[in-house]
């Protein structure tokens, strides 16, 4: 004695009842799912200073990485210019050294009195070319580094407003920051910067730094 095995009916039903909790758990995921995407673009609506904030953070980063890239590249000129310099400085030295022993020569010997003189001529020629040679790199060497100074200055300045624009965000005080001179060395930033820098993100910056989010 014990209970009865269920009849087929029963077991259909049973069978039927499954299926339709599978249907109705396939239906509800995309719902749910789009609910929670709802749910997140109505969050970054609510909060654009928050979009701004990211925004920014991410100029800052790449700022900072192209700032690094410009130093290295300035470091391998120098190093360039440096050795450069070294090898015209030594030529100039030799080319002295040459022509004083060449001197001697003549006085003491005027049998190749017109060969020395036209070794003296050549040397002289090439000390003066040296020279000229050695004057040219170290103006060009000024101007890379003159450039290079004010492209820190101006890359340092921009770490700087976007760290000051960041700070001003987080704190609550976007109004207040729009009126300041750093708003407005990131708007310069925003209409002067390559794209590289702030890719698709020009538009939105404008627009926060106008105060229309």
């Amino acid at each position: 004695p014990g209970s009865s095995p269920p009849d087929r009916s029963q077991l259909n039903l049973a069978a039927a009842m499954r299926g339709l909790l599978l249907i109705l758990a396939l239906a509800a995921s995309p719902v749910a799912l789009h609910g929670l995407e709802q749910k997140e673009d109505a969050r970054f609506a609510a909060n654009p200073i928050r979009k701004v904030v990211t925004m920014l953070q991410s100029m800052q980063a790449k700022v900072t990485e192209e700032g690094k890239k410009e130093k290295e590249l300035y470091e391998k000129f120098m190093c360039y210019c440096k050795n450069s310099g070294n090898d015209l400085s030594k030529s100039v030295e030799a080319g002295g050294v040459k022509i004083e022993q060449l001197t001697a020569d003549i006085k003491s010997s005027q049998e190749a009195h017109g060969q020395k003189q036209a070794d003296l001529k050549s040397a002289q020629e090439g000390r003066s070319g040296a020279k000229e040679t050695l004057a040219e790199a170290t103006a060009i060497r000024e101007k890379e580094a003159a450039a290079y100074a004010a492209e820190k200055s101006d890359s340092g300045a921009n770490v700087a407003a976007i760290e000051k624009a960041v700070a001003a965000l987080e704190k609550g005080v976007a109004g207040a920051f729009l009126q300041t001179s750093t708003a407005a060395a990131l708007r310069k930033l925003a209409l002067e910067a390559s794209g590289s820098v702030l890719d698709d993100h020009r538009e939105e910056l404008l627009a926060f730094l106008e105060g229309k989010q």
